[in-house]
């Protein structure tokens, strides 16, 4: 139950228009505590997509280069 409230939190959160906005596709920008967000692909039986926010590190260890992604699905947090 934990896990489709928090489903359920992080879609409503990457749907609002007012919270999430796409940011300049040359510079990966990094909020507050460091981490850079971007839009992953949805949770299997969802068609919203997500939003991580990651340190580059962690991306790193996804396999994830930010430098590359960051054009296509980089997000800026306003919160």
């Amino acid at each position: 139950m934990a896990h489709k409230a928090l489903v359920i939190a992080l879609a409503s959160l990457a749907a609002s228009p007012a919270v999430a906005a796409v940011q300049d596709p040359a510079s990966p920008v990094a909020n507050a505590r460091g981490e850079y967000c971007l839009k992953v692909a949805p949770v299997t039986g969802s068609n919203v997509e997500t939003v991580r926010c990651w340190t580059r590190e962690e991306w790193a260890d996804q396999d994830v280069d930010v430098d590359k992604e960051w054009a296509e699905n980089g997000v800026v947090l306003n919160a």
